[in-house]
């Protein structure tokens, strides 16, 4: 562990905000932008197309699409459907994937792309004529948009689909949470949830509980649109004033591996002020059902700015302020990854490989494998490869010959023992 190079899985012409895989297809969507500001740095959208070639890992830009004049900063995926927080709207975009030539060109600046050989990609409007075409296409249509912001800021912060995709739960920077009913849109709560911004929430899969965290110090716990519990992760840990730390993300309700009724939450807490010397951030495991907190472990001096739980449940993805990039196992929360300063500055999103078969494809050999990208344009994949184990058999095995060596060294040195 310590400090070295990840090199980039793909480098995008503006600076990312957020990335997703795409279950169904192992689309890696990633999008950002430099905004509404005249600086000449286009919005985005880019569906990356990962493989193997001669056993490397390797991403292809197999579709772009412009939004401008608005960078998506916040996202999620729920079937084939993309919630895009744009300023102070969520953009609901539908992508398809088409074999062949598209009809014509998409809206909003679409782009698709062929392969070259090596590996490399241009769009298809570069072809030459007589080059026949028969890569997949996608396309990609907008479907709505609701403002879920209605600050001065006008920013949504976060956004996250239910499980069975009935419901789409909105955070901005008014501090209110915005329930909607999906695909139709409709509002079904509205509510103040924090005094500031709205950080980070996620919903249980019941969808009978929600975790918000905000930048008013508090971790909340809410059944519909009514406050259950508010969480205290420092109360048995001695010398923490009140205020010190603040709550920066939350991943609820995460698997537990070999317990199908067990449900984990999980929160990174970091100080609310940055000083010469800085205190630790905190990474907080809780009971997912009463809301106790189970174990609490330092996660280093580096300010934590993003958080993700695997599929399994069986690991956690940190990213910092200052570009580096950690993953722990979630039953010890003890580290097993690390590469500091991987990124040239605050990493802004990560995703882990999706538990599908096009996931373990790419996965190969390894065990985990995750997804950053950052304000410094790349995207970058961080691999965790098997940890060496044995077999039961031959323990077993070993055991025995070493009960059978004992016996015989006794025997020699005691003729007559057995």
């Amino acid at each position: 562990m310590g400090k070295r190079r990840v090199p980039d899985l793909y480098r995008a012409p503006f600076p990312l905000y957020t990335v997703g895989v795409h279950r169904e297809t192992g689309l890696v969507i990633t999008a950002g932008g430099g905004g509404a500001s005249k600086t000449g740095i286009k919005n985005g959208l880019h569906f990356l197309r990962m493989e193997r070639v001669d056993g490397q890992l390797t991403a292809s830009l197999a579709h772009s699409f412009d939004t401008d004049p608005r960078a998506t900063m916040s996202l999620a995926l729920g079937g084939d459907v993309i919630a895009a927080g744009q300023d102070a709207s969520c953009h609901l975009l539908r992508f398809k994937e088409r074999s062949g030539k598209p009809p014509g060109k998409g809206g909003g600046g679409d782009q698709g792309v062929q392969r070259r050989k090596g590996g490399r990609s241009q769009a298809a409007g570069d072809a030459s004529p007589e080059t026949h075409n028969d890569t997949t296409q996608i396309t990609v249509e907008s479907v709505g948009e609701v403002q879920t912001d209605f600050s001065t800021d006008a920013l949504q912060k976060c956004v996250r689909f239910s499980a069975d995709l009935n419901l789409l739960i909105t955070g901005g920077a008014d501090g209110h949470v915005r329930v909607w009913e999906y695909p139709a849109m409709k509002k079904k709560f509205d509510f103040k949830a924090h005094e500031g911004e709205v950080e980070d929430l996620d919903i249980s899969p019941d969808n009978k509980q929600l975790v918000t965290v905000g930048r008013d110090f508090t971790c909340c716990v809410w059944r519909n649109d009514q406050l259950a519990t508010g969480l205290r992760w420092h109360e048995n840990i001695p010398n923490i004033p009140e205020k010190m730390y603040r709550y920066q993300a939350c991943r609820q309700f995460a698997k537990v591996e070999d317990k199908a009724e067990a449900l984990r939450l999980y929160t990174v807490q970091i100080p609310h002020k940055r000083d010469r010397r800085p205190p630790p951030c905190y990474l907080t495991k809780w009971d997912g059902r009463n809301f106790l907190p189970l174990l609490t472990q330092p996660c280093g001096n580096e300010v934590i700015s993003c958080l993700a739980v695997s599929d399994s449940g069986t690991f956690l993805g940190l990213g910092t302020v200052t570009g580096s990039v950690a993953i722990y196992i979630s039953f010890s929360l003890q580290k097993l990854y690390y590469v500091q300063e991987a990124h040239g500055i605050v990493v802004t999103d990560l995703a882990f490989l999706p538990d599908t078969p096009q996931g373990r494809t790419v996965l190969g050999d390894n065990e985990m494998a995750m997804l950053s990208v950052a304000v410094d344009s790349r995207c970058k994949m961080h691999v965790l490869p098997n940890r060496k184990s044995f077999p039961v058999w031959l323990v077993l095995l070993l055991c025995a010959l070493m009960v059978v060596g004992v016996i015989f060294l006794l025997q020699q040195a005691f003729p007559g023992f057995i």
